[in-house]
């Protein structure tokens, strides 16, 4: 199983309390901060809830410091969705720890690839150098998603990558 820094704690859900909605409110922030509505793409609470969703979130006993979610396209296809560290917990690992859990839930589920939408502006930088040096490298627009100037879309051949 992926790595977790000392002292924090991966949990299947999360959706229901408020520190998990306020995390969630900063990401949507944010992303509206740099993209124009058309190329926000995150998910509200109701759509993070549905079926071809999981959802996790990261906590250091009763603070969450990020999450993230994967969301099945296809029986060999998933995709990285809500991955978000909260401000306040930066560079402490959580994001690399998140996504060492699900591409380690991609790979058991058998998923082929596992892909994401990022935005194309600086400020989402440090987002695709993090993804690129875990082997994502950039694609074409998959699933519901229009190529646009403030999207960038990455994949992982699951096949090629050897597990973390």
């Amino acid at each position: 199983m992926p790595d977790v820094p000392s002292a924090m704690q991966i949990r299947l859900g999360g959706l229901e309390t408020s520190e998990v909605a306020a995390l969630l409110a900063e990401h949507v922030e944010d992303m509206r901060r740099y993209s124009p509505p058309e190329s926000v793409h995150t998910l509200d609470l109701d759509r993070l809830r549905t079926p071809d969703l999981t959802f996790w979130s990261l906590w250091q006993e009763d603070v969450v410091l990020g999450c993230a979610a994967l969301r099945e396209l296809d029986p060999t296809h998933g995709e990285l969705k809500s991955m978000r560290t909260s401000h306040a917990h930066r560079r402490r690992r959580v994001a690399a720890a998140l996504l060492d859990h699900v591409v380690a839930e991609a790979r058991r589920r058998g998923y082929a690839r596992l892909s994401l939408e990022t935005g194309s502006p600086a400020e989402f930088a440090p987002a695709r150098t993090m993804y690129a040096a875990y082997g994502f490298t950039p694609c074409d627009a998959f699933g519901p998603y229009v190529a646009d100037d403030f999207s960038m879309f990455m994949t992982l051949d699951l096949a090629d990558q050897p597990a973390r």
